[in-house]
């Protein structure tokens, strides 16, 4: 399906970024210092406005993929590498290096640890705390296989926001997130609220993947049940010929039109658009939420 003339204008002025001096100096401190973002590994049409602001999404843990979906850009072909010691440091001095005030984590999946990674989540988000005590954080998490002891590891670390994406509708699931569960996905946004009822809980939404209304409708209805407080929904872009298809290409009309739906059902800020990504603009998310709350 041909992409529409306004949305590749849009990744275009995103490239454009690329070439800009900050975004220069931030690609060189990422390799120089060895550290992955998703914002590269997943091909992220956003990469360029971010490292322009100098702003990344670390992704710890690695930079290879437990999971087989075909949606994503991440590397699925080696056996990952056991977790670096040293990450959690080295992302905290990242951290002040670059004077990030909301970082977020993410990881690949990461199904051959016994936890899921998520003792190394807490480390890093322990480091950042430790020499960044204003930094707000949040870990995009993968869903640890279901585990609720693994979760609470990762709670204990006393993070802001905790964010793991639904991705798609129920229906999608077999042919988008290989090995992934949506009512266990659910359950990992929902015990986190009864684990940590002040920490705040996020999910996204990828558009475009062939999902009617009526089930996406319900599955922004499922996270509000569970009191899901932001959501992001953008548009699925496929990495490769080899990943999903693209079925549609919602306007930006369609999004306002499911951002007032969000909000409607009851979840507290959305942020939709079709280059947002789960972690884009996550600190204006955070702060409207917040305000909202009184907080």
């Amino acid at each position: 399906m041909n992409v529409p003339l306004w949305l590749k204008k849009l990744v275009g002025e995103n490239k454009a970024n690329l070439r800009t001096v900050n975004s220069q100096k931030m690609d060189n401190y990422l390799n120089k210092h060895n550290l992955n973002t998703v914002c590269v590994e997943a091909k992220c049409p956003n990469r360029g406005e971010c490292f322009k602001h100098g702003d990344a999404t670390f992704m710890i843990l690695g930079s290879i993929c437990t999971r087989g979906c075909k949606f994503c850009a991440v590397d699925k072909s080696a056996k990952p590498l056991p977790p670096s010691a040293n990450e959690p440091n080295k992302i905290a001095e990242a951290v002040k290096k670059w004077d990030i005030k909301y970082v977020v984590l993410t990881s690949p999946t990461r199904d051959d640890l016994a936890d899921g990674g998520a003792t190394h989540f807490a480390s890093t988000i322990k480091a950042i705390k430790q020499s960044n005590p204003d930094t707000k954080i949040e870990p995009l998490i993968p869903d640890l296989l279901g585990d609720i002891e693994a979760l609470k590891i990762i709670l204990q670390a006393k993070p802001e926001v905790l964010a793991h994406n639904i991705e798609t509708v129920p229906n999608l699931y077999k042919s988008v997130r290989n090995g992934a569960n949506y009512h266990r996905s659910l359950k990992i946004l929902a015990e986190t609220k009864k684990i940590s009822p002040k920490t705040i809980t996020k999910s996204g939404i990828m558009l475009g993947l062939g999902e009617q209304d009526k089930e996406l409708k319900q599955t922004i209805k499922d996270l509000a049940e569970i009191k899901c407080d932001l959501l992001t929904l953008g548009q699925y872009l496929a990495p490769s010929k080899d990943h999903n298809l693209v079925k549609n290409y919602p306007s930006p009309q369609d999004y306002k039109k499911w951002e007032k739906y969000a909000l409607s059902v009851g979840i507290k800020a959305v942020l939709a658009g079709p280059l947002v990504r789960s972690s884009y603009l996550a600190g204006n998310l955070y702060n409207k939420v917040i305000k909202g709350m009184g907080r």
